[in-house]
């Protein structure tokens, strides 16, 4: 056992403290869990008594959590999170191998999404599970099997696999300028929109061009689904990634605001941890 039972509070017990912490009363927390008031009360008073610490104090009629109680909720909670996320992950996969993967907005939307459909089709007992994480964490702590990231080899302990280099365009909406598409040197004079996880990426195109380009301002996102909206709405031009760029222009919301496509920085790679065991449905999609 991972501890003596004695320890183990029950379900009932752990959920009335989470919902007093989350609500802020035992009478909030009873309407919560359609229960009655004095329900909850004495699911406390089990927990107090099995613990051994005082976790609420009577303010007036209602409960107040002590800062033990408060403590302990947060890891509760935590722990209740992580049941219920297990426990849909167990119901919605059944008897088939599933793989957790961290994936970039829109890199995971536009790219891999369309190519997954072939790999269903080949593994049909593989499931792929997806999770937003745009900066690199650590696998011994975060629940995941692969990811997907961007830039250059600087993930310490994981494994790599190139998927595919960066291409951009620069667009933006159709009604931008009077004349479309611009020349580079008009494109340098107008608003421009940028990533934060792209900085000098504006300069680079425009060194791409003959142009130096310096102190260029204009508004920031830390997301491209954030900028491509901005840019549809008129704030400014934008470099997308090709594969975002050629959707969005297919939908008829921008359009090339100069040039075609170039070559960026940065690679978008598949990685997984070195330690560990791999399984058999990661291998299958590394194949």
């Amino acid at each position: 056992m991972i501890a003596s039972r004695r320890f183990l509070p029950s379900i009932n017990s752990l959920t009335a403290l989470e919902a007093v912490d989350r609500l802020g009363s035992a009478t909030a927390a009873a309407q919560d869990l359609s229960l009655t008031h004095s329900a909850v009360s004495r699911q406390l008073k089990v927990l107090e008594e099995q613990i051994g610490v005082s976790l609420f104090v009577r303010d007036g009629k209602g409960l107040k959590l002590t800062l033990a109680g408060e403590t302990y909720a947060k890891s509760v909670r935590e722990v209740l999170k992580n049941l219920a996320q297990a426990s849909l992950k167990v119901k919605a996969t059944g008897s088939r191998s599933s793989l957790n993967l961290a994936v970039l907005p829109s890199f995971g939307m536009y790219w891999l999404t369309p190519r997954l459909r072939g790999f269903y089709e080949a593994h049909p007992g593989i499931l792929i599970n997806q999770s937003t994480r745009v900066l690199p964490f650590d696998f011994q702590q975060d629940p995941f099997d692969a990811a997907l990231h961007f830039g250059s080899q600087n993930w310490p302990g994981v494994n790599y696999l190139p998927l595919a280099t960066e291409r951009v365009m620069a667009v933006c909406a159709p009604d931008f300028a009077p004349k479309l598409p611009l020349t580079p040197e008009a494109l340098l004079e107008m608003p421009l929109l940028h990533l934060e996880s792209r900085p000098g990426a504006w300069e680079g195109w425009f060194a791409q061009q003959g142009l130096t380009a310096s102190r260029l301002r204009g508004m920031l996102f830390d997301q491209f689904a954030n900028m491509s909206e901005a840019v549809a709405a008129g704030f400014g031009a934008a470099l997308l990634p090709q594969y975002l760029a050629e959707a969005e222009i297919s939908r008829g919301r921008v359009v090339p605001a100069c040039g075609d496509v170039t070559e960026a920085d940065g690679t978008y790679y598949l990685v997984w941890p070195k330690t560990g065991d791999q399984s058999e449905a990661l291998t299958r999609l590394i194949d």
